[in-house]
């Protein structure tokens, strides 16, 4: 007699694949059947019956406390011939169907991988996985094997889920836009709870991120008493944190002095009854949730820069007047593809800054690894920086120890000081620096800051630097001096805008090390005009990507890499140090683009303007 076909052998086969894969013994794993107890599921689930009314069941709906915004929801059948209708809106009738509907509805709150299961016995079993990532209200995915690019037709561990989704574009995008939103409110948080300096208010960010990184302090924070234990115990996983790395006693006394305020502020360690705990346990345990998993899934980005360039933006200060010019991300990436980057690199930055060139420079070189021994090598030895201020310098030693560096080789002091060149001079093939603008004081004009970098680079070196437009186009006598000892060999004219709030016009100078500018009389330099990144300014966003950055960095790229001449974009020139060095200044216009309206548009603005000249 055949067995009949019931619904409730194939959920007993995802539970025993669930137990199998180690689901149900993992203390951070929550597997929930029918209904949920969380108020977030519960209210995305309101009205997701697969009917069209009430509240949604799935089978199983999985959450990890390490990854707050990831969500599974499993939907099952028994019969593989209901698995997926033609047009996926058969929600109540088939596996496929009915999973989506429920992550249609998920997605509000969850980036939701949909699981649809149908069939009677393992080895029958069908399996569809789908991504739909969070706010994405019309578009959803199959998810792929992030190695192979394969769908996804197995249920996998948890880990394995989570690395497949997190660098999907989508959720990348929503994740890194969710944690600048998350900056703002925990700046309004620091303030109004906290009473925190301008100053201190990123190192207290970096400081609870290096003591989450100690277990023992992430596993027993929220049972110490928040008044009297937890500033403590806070700044001494700081410093274990620190210890860990091969720092010589001097300079972990250096780097750990910035973050004592941290014990000693009143208002941090004092209950407000507004928030019933004191502010520094709700910072750490918002940060917690909401800052050390980007870290964890996100190792490109520069997560405190990100934050010290929110916090800067509340300051009321003037950035460029202070010299302050955070490099966006895309730019640090940028840098890092034009360096052509090996493996085996060696990557110094002068301006250290947060180590946003350093951070993208150490993906780059990952990305090319094979094994954990390349990986270990480049965290330890291929990533050196100096940074003077204190405070900054905590946090680029900081932010570079969250990504594992075992030996944080930044340095603090002066670029310019004899013993600060000594101790980096000749150990680096690759150089990039974003230097402080519009400085004074004598011998810190940007290309002054340029011409340091290539002295301190081997010979055939690479010294990348982004700086005003003014460099390129305004006598200097450095300028003289650069080219008598290295080479020009490309300047990129960015957007206008690229620094945006920074009103400051820059460009990009590539340089070979220690190769006279003349030592090959018909050396041509390439300008580049690079002035569209497909990137837009938003009212609380700021600059993001419109959708096609990564098209047009590779096409940067490659007409960068082949020293291509294309009209209106690029053009080769022999230059000197008393011509301009800038693609405006050399390039052809290119006239096939031009239409009819765009002479008429222009005529019409040169007729108004003459009339406005006549009166």
């Amino acid at each position: 007699m055949k067995t009949p076909i019931n619904e409730r052998i194939t959920e007993n086969i995802v539970r025993d694949i669930l137990d199998d894969l180690g689901y149900r013994n993992d203390e951070n794993i929550t597997i929930e059947e029918q209904k949920s107890n969380n108020p977030r599921i519960q209210k995305c689930l309101q009205s997701a019956s697969k009917s069209g009314k009430g509240v949604g069941k799935p089978e199983f709906i999985i959450t990890s406390n390490k990854e707050s915004d990831i969500l599974i929801v499993v939907e099952c059948k028994a019969d593989i011939r209901f698995h997926e209708s033609a047009n996926k809106d058969q929600y109540k009738d088939y596996a496929v169907d009915g999973v989506l509907n429920y992550a249609a509805h998920l997605s509000k709150e969850y980036n939701v991988i949909a699981i649809a299961i149908s069939g009677q016995t393992p080895k029958e079993l069908k399996i569809s996985t789908f991504l739909w990532a969070k706010n994405d209200s019309t578009k959803y995915n199959e998810l792929l094997d992030s190695k192979t690019r394969n769908p996804v037709k197995r249920i996998i561990k948890f880990d394995q889920y989570v690395k497949n989704v997190i660098h999907d574009p989508k959720v990348e995008k929503n994740r890194f836009e969710s944690l600048i939103a998350f900056s703002k409110t925990l700046h309004n948080d620091i303030r109004d709870y906290g009473k925190i300096s301008e100053a201190n208010k990123p190192l207290l960010v970096s400081g609870i991120l290096l003591a989450l990184m100690n277990n023992a302090f992430a596993k027993s924070y929220k049972e110490l008493d928040q008044e009297k234990e937890l500033p403590n115990a806070l700044t001494d996983a700081i410093k274990r944190q620190i210890a860990a790395t091969e720092m010589p006693d001097w300079k972990m006394n250096v780097m750990t002095q910035p973050y004592s305020f941290i014990s000693v502020h009143p208002e941090l360690k004092k209950t407000n009854h507004s928030i019933n705990q004191t502010p520094l346990h709700k910072f750490v345990c918002d940060m917690d949730e909401k800052v050390r998993p980007f870290i964890k899934d996100y190792n490109n980005f520069d997560v405190l820069g990100s934050f010290y360039g929110e916090f800067l933006s509340y300051t009321g200060g003037d950035q460029q007047g202070l010299g302050i010019v955070l490099t966006p991300k895309h730019l640090t990436e940028l840098f890092a593809k034009i360096a052509n980057l090996r493996k085996d690199s060696v990557v110094l930055d002068t301006c250290a800054g947060t180590s946003g060139f350093l951070i993208s420079a150490m993906t780059e070189m990952l990305r090319k690894t094979d094994t954990e021994e390349e990986q270990k090598h480049i965290r330890r030895n291929c990533l050196i920086g100096i940074e003077q201020q204190p405070e900054m310098y905590a946090l680029a030693v900081s932010n570079m120890i969250l990504r594992g560096d075992g030996k944080a080789n930044i340095h603090q002091g002066n670029c310019f000081d004899i013993a600060m060149i000594d101790a980096v001079k000749g150990k680096a093939d690759v150089g990039m620096i974003n230097p402080p603008y519009s400085q004074k004081g004598n011998g810190l004009h940007e290309l002054h800051f340029i011409n340091n970098l290539l002295n301190c680079l081997k010979t055939n070196g690479v010294a990348i630097a982004v700086v005003p437009m003014s460099c390129a186009i305004s006598p200097h006598p450095m300028r003289e001096q650069i080219l008598e000892n290295h080479r020009l060999d490309a300047v990129m004219s960015l957007p206008d805008d690229i620094f945006y709030p920074v009103g400051v016009v820059t460009c990009i100078m590539v340089f070979t090390a220690h190769v006279p500018h003349e030592l090959n009389p018909y050396h041509q330099s390439w300008f580049g005009y690079w002035k569209n990144d497909g990137h837009i300014k938003t009212k609380n966003k700021g600059r993001v990507d419109n959708g096609n950055w990564k098209e047009i960095e590779e096409s940067w790229l490659q007409a960068y890499h082949t020293r291509s001449q294309v009209a209106g974009q690029s053009v080769l020139k022999k230059v000197t140090s008393k011509d301009e060095w800038c693609a405006e200044a050399y390039m052809e216009t290119d006239y096939s683009n031009i239409s009819e309206n765009d002479f008429i548009t222009e005529m019409k603005k040169y007729v108004v303007f003459d009339i406005l000249k006549r009166k």
